[in-house]
């Protein structure tokens, strides 16, 4: 224990948060990560254990009380020494930093992320180990280096594909009608398959925007509104909590519900912490509701919400009377003939499933779903959301095309620039309608513009983050 303390508790929740490319300038989120940490170290020299505690949030001060964290602060933090020395080293999914730190007596990795009070959320000390060299030898793939696309592919894949912690990657571009898939690595360490545009990975967050044509849908058949008050879904005693006046549907697909990322009271739902939304039902998804408060008042501020759309889906699914499963297929993937896209694979299709591999490297488990799976739970390979992209850059007249055409209407513009789940985001000046997708073992990206009739897919069968793959692409691809 001297050597690790986290503030908050041994298992880090790594949420999803809207991508901010820059070309050389510091993200917003990492300036406020940088100015909260030149506090930590200016009263961890000062050894001033109180001060460090008011630095955090609610969530940490309600597990450590001031006397607890002054006393391992005392016995455990404070005899590494000062700090001489730090060097942000990254800063994941624009949400968890990671600083190497050198102490007097010892050098650390601190972890740092914060809450949306700007207070830290997690605080992390382990001892600081040089990481595993990328891979030496050149990582097989079917690209065959012949036009320029294929070498800009490659120069920007190379990177992600040659780390230690990644296992396989399979890109789809869709660019000026034409399809092309690049396959790199392995669907199993040590297997020797590449992964191609059948393979199946988790696509974590991108859910979200099926959930959100599941909203756009219905409000165009008359079934629900954006305007509509949550309350009007909720059973009575959840629907008495005052503090959840004003949060609209619209509020929970744009994320600014001002409901936190993930409920307080999932970690107690938790069998298994490499596996932490399956066993999180519905009734610990109300009982949460009945007290909670929201962050900020609803509508005013832009912050991620994996609740808040896990809670849409709920609603769906009171509203429709359907599964979401069901809800996915029958509106979505059956018309757009999107065989490879569901919550649960068929047995016949788990051959073709990748084995997801964690921040290390190391094998670990795909996720599973009860309530949440609005937020994240399907799977789909690079074919079908490339297909899926098509026809969001050209939705038809039918009700699945407006549905699909409603989602990008922008709702939101303060900060981010949001429609209903796709978030708008520029490269080299070029707005793209986006979406992400992290798990424990899986990364995805998913971008397009229909006016340069460009789209992109990469999907990821390790944690480590594919925006840098995605962006990357794109920023050489279209000028």
């Amino acid at each position: 224990m001297a050597n690790e303390f986290n503030m908050r508790s041994a298992f880090l929740i790594f949420l999803l948060s809207i991508l901010a490319i820059t070309s050389s300038a510091q993200t917003r989120q990492q300036q406020k990560v940088d100015s909260v940490f030149k506090l930590v170290k200016t009263y961890f020299n000062a050894k001033n254990a109180d001060a460090l505690y008011n630095l955090a949030g609610d969530a940490f001060q309600k597990e450590f009380s001031i006397n607890a964290f002054g006393d391992v602060a005392t016995k455990q933090l404070f005899p590494l020494g000062q700090i001489n020395d730090a060097l942000l080293t990254s800063f994941v999914n624009n949400s968890l930093a990671t600083y190497k730190v050198s102490f007097t007596n010892a050098t650390m990795n601190v972890f740092i992320s914060l809450d949306n009070k700007s207070k830290l959320e997690n605080f992390l000390f382990k001892p600081y180990t040089d990481p595993t060299p990328d891979k030496t030898a050149l990582v097989p793939t079917n690209n065959p280096m012949l036009t320029t696309m294929d070498k800009q592919v490659d120069t920007v894949a190379r990177k992600y594909i040659q780390k230690a912690n990644t296992v396989g990657l399979c890109i789809g571009i869709m660019k000026d009608g034409k399809t092309t898939i690049y396959k790199y690595g392995e669907t199993k360490r040590g297997n020797a398959r590449l992964p191609d545009g059948d393979t199946f990975f988790e696509i974590g967050s991108i859910t979200k925007t099926f959930t959100a044509t599941l909203l756009a849908y219905y409000v165009n058949d008359g079934q629900v509104k954006l305007t509509d008050p949550i309350t009007k879904y909720l059973p009575d005693s959840v629907a008495v909590n005052q503090s959840l006046n004003g949060i609209t549907l619209l509020n929970l697909i744009n994320h600014t519900s001002g409901l936190p990322s993930v409920p307080d009271n999932l970690k107690e739902s938790m069998t298994n912490p490499f596996n932490p939304y399956k066993d999180y039902t519905k009734q610990m998804m109300y009982a949460y509701l009945k007290t909670c408060r929201p962050i900020t008042k609803p509508g005013e501020k832009y912050a991620y919400s994996n609740l808040g759309v896990g809670l849409l889906g709920a609603i769906l699914q009171y509203v429709s009377g359907k599964t979401f499963g069901e809800m996915v297929n029958e509106l979505i993937t059956h018309p757009l003939v999107m065989l490879s896209t569901a919550q649960y694979l068929n047995p016949l299709f788990s051959p073709r499933f990748a084995s997801v591999y964690d921040s290390s490297g190391r094998e670990t488990l795909a996720w599973e779903f009860d309530v949440l799976a609005p937020c994240g739970a399907l799977r789909s390979t690079v074919n079908d959301l490339l297909r899926y992209a098509r026809v969001n850059m050209h939705p038809g007249a039918d009700k699945l095309g407006s549905a699909i055409a409603l989602t990008h209407q922008i709702t939101f513009t303060k900060d981010v620039k949001i429609g209903l789940g796709w978030h708008i985001i520029p490269v080299n000046g070029i707005n793209y309608y986006f979406h992400n997708g992290g798990t424990y073992g899986s990364s995805s990206f998913m971008a397009f513009n229909a006016e340069k009739n460009v789209a992109i897919v990469v999907l990821s069968n390790a944690y480590e983050p594919t925006d840098p793959v995605g962006a990357g692409i794109l920023g050489k691809l279209v000028k």
